[in-house]
C-alpha cells in the first residue's frame, strides 16, 4: 500500500464518521416508530425506547381490518401516482420547449417558473379553495392532483431543461433529417435519455406529495376520499391518543415510499450527479 493511497483513506475517515452519525440521527426515529408500533399505549410510556417485551401486531390487525385505513392508502396511491405522472409529462415536455427554444421570451418563462421554488404555494390557500369550489372538486381526490402538479412543476422544470440542455443537439437534428416530427424526437429519443432526471424528479416530489398534510385538511371532509395523514387525525383524540395504532399506521404509510425509492435510487443517483464528472 503506498503513501498516496493511506493519505486518501486517512482524509475519508472524517467524512464516514460524518455519514454514520447521520444515519444514526435518521435511522433513530424510524426504529422508535416501528418497534413502538408492536407495543399497547401503557408499554410505549414505560419504556419508549426499548424493544418489546411481548410483540403485539393487533395494532396492525385493528388498523387494515377494523378501520378504513386500506381506503385511505387507496386513496393516497391514486393521487400520489397520478400527480408525478402528470408532473413528470408536463414538466418534461415544458423542459424540452424550453431548452430549445433560444431567445428573451423564453428564458423569461424560464424564469417566471422556477420563481414558484422561492414561493410556497400554501400562501395562495384561500384562493386555491375558492379555485376548487368552482370546479365542484371539493371533498375529491380530483382537487388534489392539479395543486400537487403546481407544487412540483418549478423543480421539474429546473432539473429537467438543464439536463435536456446537456443532450447533444445532433440526435435532434438526426431524428429531423429522418422525417420526424417534435413528439416523434421527444418520445422516441429524448424522454430514455431523461430516464435519471425524472426519477430524481419522482423522488423529490414523492414524499411532499405523500406526506401532505394541509390541503387534504382544507378540501377533503368526506371520509371516503381522505387520504392517510389525513385519516390518521381520527386517532387522536380531545383527552387521549391511541399512539399505537398512530405509529401502525405511520409505519405502513412509510413503506411506499421506500419501495418506491429503492426500485428508483439507481436512476436518482444517476441524475444527481450528471454532469458532475466530465471524461
Amino acid at each position: 500500500m503506498t503513501a498516496g493511497s493511506i493519505k486518501r483513506q486517512n482524509l475519508n475517515i472524517p467524512s464516514h464518521i460524518i455519514l454514520i452519525v447521520w444515519s444514526l440521527v435518521v435511522i433513530f426515529p424510524l426504529w422508535v416508530m416501528v418497534i413502538n408500533s408492536f407495543k399497547d399505549r401503557l408499554s410505549i410510556y414505560q419504556s419508549p425506547f426499548g424493544i418489546p417485551e411481548k410483540w403485539n401486531v393487533s395494532n396492525y390487525s385493528a388498523v387494515l381490518v377494523g378501520g378504513d385505513f386500506l381506503g385511505y392508502f387507496r386513496n393516497s396511491l391514486t393521487v400520489v401516482i397520478l400527480s408525478l405522472l402528470v408532473l413528470l409529462v408536463t414538466g418534461s415536455l415544458a423542459a424540452y420547449a424550453l431548452a430549445n427554444w433560444r431567445g428573451k421570451i423564453s428564458r423569461s418563462i424560464y424564469f417566471f417558473c422556477i420563481a414558484g421554488m422561492m414561493l410556497p404555494i400554501k400562501i395562495a390557500s384561500i384562493r386555491i379553495l375558492e379555485l376548487v369550489r368552482f370546479l365542484g372538486l371539493l371533498n375529491t381526490t380530483w382537487s388534489l392532483i392539479p395543486i400537487y402538479t403546481a407544487m412540483g412543476i418549478p423543480i421539474a422544470i429546473f432539473i429537467l431543461t438543464e439536463f435536456v440542455r446537456e443532450i447533444p443537439y445532433e440526435l435532434t437534428e438526426a431524428g429531423i433529417i429522418d422525417g420526424a416530427g417534435r413528439f416523434q424526437i421527444f418520445f422516441r429519443i429524448i424522454a430514455p435519455l431523461l430516464r435519471p432526471a425524472l426519477a430524481t424528479v419522482a423522488i423529490y416530489n414523492l414524499v411532499p406529495f405523500w406526506n401532505d398534510l394541509w390541503f387534504p385538511l382544507i378540501f377533503i371532509s368526506d371520509d371516503r376520499a381522505k387520504t392517510v395523514l389525513l385519516g390518521v387525525t381520527r386517532l387522536f383524540g380531545q383527552y387521549q391518543t391511541d399512539w399505537s395504532k398512530v405509529l401502525a399506521v405511520l409505519t405502513l404509510s412509510a413503506i411506499p415510499v421506500l419501495a418506491l425509492y429503492l426500485m428508483m435510487s439507481k436512476q436518482f443517483i444517476k441524475g444527481l450527479t450528471a454532469g458532475a464528472v466530465k471524461g
